[in-house]
């Protein structure tokens, strides 16, 4: 929980703004959920990235499949690797729970992270439709 300012301000660099108190809540959410992880990089004391995952079932697949749901950098620590070796944990903890199948949405407007994704083996795959469900 004393990541939860850390945690705020990653997701605002990634453009996902949170207060402390919504980060804190979001990481109850994810702590109680044996489906989902977050784990962060430390630099001093301090979170500079991040990753979350989130298991499901898979009808299509008849398989359990991992799929990234954030995965940032502070743009004070981007370019040492913490990204790659972020997304090596993930890889190897989803091995080590029998999945073999890892998805990762990127907005079409990041270009760096598309370059990232392909740089680390993750190929395009399926065009995804969004529709918000709002008020």
């Amino acid at each position: 929980m004393g990541d939860a300012p850390d945690v705020a301000r990653l997701l605002e660099q990634l453009g996902y703004p949170c207060t402390r108190d919504e980060a804190a809540d979001r990481i109850v959410t994810v702590l109680g959920d044996p489906r989902q992880m977050l784990l962060l990089a430390e630099r001093d004391g301090h979170a500079c990235g991040l990753i979350s995952l989130n298991n499901t079932y898979s009808v299509a697949h008849g398989a359990e499949l991992a799929r990234i749901t954030a995965l940032i950098v502070g743009d004070d620590c981007q370019r040492e690797g913490i990204g790659k070796r972020l997304l090596r944990e993930v890889e190897v903890l989803s091995r080590q729970a029998g999945i073999s199948r890892i998805e990762v949405t990127s907005g079409s407007q990041r270009h760096g992270a598309a370059a990232f994704y392909r740089g680390c083996g993750y190929s395009e795959g399926s065009l995804r439709f969004v529709k918000l469900l709002g008020d």
